[in-house]
């Protein structure tokens, strides 16, 4: 509980008197005197306002025959007889006539008063009985309040000293009423966590009330916990106006402050979890999965988060539990701002060796959590991967270490280490549940990743076995060709591009691309190459080549497939083109604008049944045609038109060499999150005497 400060006393040093309280003038306290006779003597001014009659109207008067209606006088005049003949007060309510007529009960306490001389007198003291009443039950009231209320209660003076204390904050504070008045809060509760006197002074000095403020200390009550209160202080004054204190009342509110803990880290850990649910595991790439498990966990759960993967897990092995030291490969590491444990932790994409007496290690093999709520110098070494690492994590204030394991589908796959360093409170049981859902969560989305790059890498090897891994030699052509996969997050495609030697010095230049992706369109892409060089081996034309293309597709399983199928004859300078709903090839001439061949479109393989349309075109020497699947130009952003475009201007020199041309178009129009995959190949006609024709 904390009090606030007190306004100075008003009186002089040595002033013995005081301000006149305002109950009385609440009360309206009148005052009359009758004589032996019972004539009035005296009549205050109160008595005026409380009867009606002016003092000129009741001095002289009989104050029976005034005040009273007739059938009261008897007994009236009996108890003022008695009051004056033996000495003794009476006290009670009596129904008195006002001078307006009405009768008001008003509540009376008569005495018998002695002058020097000896006459007798006797004076009534009178008040309105409704108002008395009304006091009366406020009064008992507020005693009950006090006394009985579950709310401590105090009333501190204008010295901030105590003047009453109930025996709820008796409870409170663990003192009795005796050992708080007369002393200041600070003296009784020194413990408490604010400055209470100047709190209390500003609540006297500007009579505005502070309601349900905080404050949090211990008191002899309870002097090993630490409490909470709400406190409300108010300034007290009477109806005059006068400042006679400050009245405190203080509730403990330790058990509901800290269900509203545990229900605010209950809302942040679900939030967390939903957090982590939108944010971990957005894409296929391993390296990035394990960056947002670590980045959600910091800060609100730890200020260090490492994600470890072992390394037998990353080469398609089933990890299992073993005695001995164990391979990890750091994959993410995450802090929470500058600090030295980043440099202590094993950096990301190196491979690691986990002695069997590092934390991390007995994680991973005991498949359980380790926490260390408290680290100690004992612990540090089974934490850090050397002394140097130790070091630096000391420096960086690490007291408290949690490492749950990764394990999806029944298998370990490594562990997820969280410190704190800044965050003062240690790990606790509820920290490790939390930590186990998001790692448990996190696990599935790194098991897949890890799965699909196992895939994703099977499929890639295929595609590259299956492509020509140098181009032949060509009569009268100089060839260059790339393939370039898609980005790490998505699958390997179908596409595809050939160079293939023909009787007659003649070349078939072959680009495709089979829909979907993954070893089946991979596979798929396979199965089409070889056709198309048993088909083009039989010195075909070129839409004959894609009709028997068309034939062998309807037969394999949702592989439609676009492709662009040339045949270049050196001796003739020609060259015989065909598409089957492939983009259009571009022509780069000496001292001419780049431009894109306007050729029949074809439809793709696999529909069936649409005819191909084969169109000539002559290559004189230093004419470059270029071929490419449509991920070189097609984007989400840009139109297409636009990026064509751009490759034309990108084909602006028709003298530059085949491979920086290549790497040109590759740099300019790919992008490292580019979701396809492309073939290109680029073919320029030799001069005429570099020719030679077959024996």
């Amino acid at each position: 509980m904390v009090f606030g400060a007190v306004h100075g006393r008003t009186e002089q040093a040595g002033d013995v008197s005081s301000a006149p309280g305002g109950l009385l003038d609440v009360l309206g306290v009148a005052a009359v005197v009758l004589d032996a006779d019972g004539r009035i003597v005296l009549w205050s001014p109160q008595a005026k306002d409380l009867f009606g009659y002016t003092a000129q109207e009741a001095l002289g008067q009989y104050a029976a025959r005034l005040l009273l209606e007739e059938k009261h006088l008897e007994q009236v005049l009996e108890l003022f007889a008695r009051v004056m003949a033996s000495g003794e007060s009476w006290a009670g309510g009596f129904p008195i006539r006002c001078k307006d007529g009405h009768t008001r009960m008003v509540e009376f306490r008569n005495m018998r008063l002695e002058d020097s001389r000896g006459n007798f007198y006797a004076l009534g003291i009178a008040t309105d009985q409704a108002i008395l009443r009304e006091v009366e039950r406020g009064l008992a009231l507020s005693v009950r309040l006090i006394d009985q209320s579950p709310i401590g209660l105090a009333v501190l003076d204008t010295d901030l000293r105590f003047v009453t204390v109930n025996p709820a904050l008796e409870r409170i504070n663990g003192l009795p009423a005796a050992d708080h008045i007369g002393r200041r809060p600070g003296e009784v509760l020194p413990h408490l966590d604010t400055d209470v006197e100047a709190t209390i002074r500003q609540v006297l000095e500007t009579g505005v009330p502070q309601l349900d403020q905080p404050a949090v200390g211990r008191t002899a009550a309870d002097p090993g916990r630490e409490h909470a209160w709400s406190v409300s202080r108010y300034r007290l004054e009477d109806p005059g106006g006068r400042v006679l204190g400050v009245a405190a009342s203080i509730v403990d509110v330790t058990e509901r402050r800290r269900a509203e803990s545990e229900a605010a880290r209950a809302r942040r850990r679900l939030a967390l979890i939903a957090d982590a649910s939108l944010r971990v595991g957005t894409t296929l790439d391993l390296e990035q999965t394990a960056r947002e498990l670590a980045e959600v966990c910091v800060p609100d759960l730890a200020d260090v988060a490492a994600v470890d993967v072992l390394d037998s897990v990353l080469q398609g092995h089933a990890a299992e539990s073993h005695e001995g030291p164990a391979l990890f490969r750091p994959l993410a590491v995450t802090t929470a701002g500058p600090t030295e444990a980043a440099r202590a932790a094993d950096p990301p994409g190196e491979l690691a060796v986990y002695d069997t007496d590092r934390l991390a290690a007995q994680c991973v093999n005991l498949r359980r959590p380790v926490r260390v709520p408290r680290v100690d110098g004992r612990d540090l070494p089974r934490i850090a991967r050397c002394p140097q690492a130790a070091e630096l994590l000391a420096r960086a204030g690490l007291h408290s270490y949690l490492a749950v394991p990764l394990t999806a589908r029944g298998e370990i796959l490594g562990v997820l280490d969280l410190k704190r360093t800044r965050n003062s409170e240690p790990f606790t049981h509820d920290d490790e549940v939390l930590a186990g859902e998001l790692a448990a969560r996190a696990a599935l989305s790194i098991d897949n990743a890890r799965w699909y790059r196992s895939q994703r890498h099977a499929a890639l090897a295929l595609q590259r076995h299956l492509l020509p891994q140098h181009p032949p030699h060509m009569v009268g052509l100089e060839v260059a060709s790339r393939y370039q996969p898609a980005a790490a997050t998505a699958e390997v495609g179908g596409d595809w591009f050939d160079a293939i030697p023909l009787a007659g010095d003649k070349t078939a230049l072959v680009v495709g691309d089979v829909m979907g992706s993954g070893i089946n369109a991979a596979a798929t892409m396979g199965q089409l190459r070889t056709a198309t060089r048993a088909f083009a081996d039989l010195d075909l034309a070129p839409a004959e080549v894609l009709t028997r293309l068309d034939h062998t597709t309807t037969r394999l399983e949702e592989a439609i497939t676009t492709c662009a199928y040339a045949v270049y004859d050196p001796h003739h300078a020609q060259c015989r083109i065909c598409l089957a709903g492939h983009l259009p090839p571009a022509l780069a001439r000496p001292g001419r604008a780049p431009r894109l061949l306007d050729l029949p479109t074809g439809a793709p393989l696999g529909v069936g049944g649409v005819p191909f349309q084969t169109a000539v075109l002559d290559l004189s020497p230093g004419d470059q045609l270029v071929l490419y699947t449509d991920g070189l130009v097609e984007t989400r952003d840009q139109p297409i038109d636009q990026r064509l475009n751009t490759l034309l201007g990108l084909l602006d020199d028709p003298e530059r060499p085949l491979e920086e041309t290549c790497d040109r178009l590759l740099h300019t129009l790919r992008h490292p999150d580019d979701r396809d995959d492309v073939a290109l190949l680029i073919a320029r006609a030799r001069p005429a005497l570099h020719q030679a024709s077959r024996p």
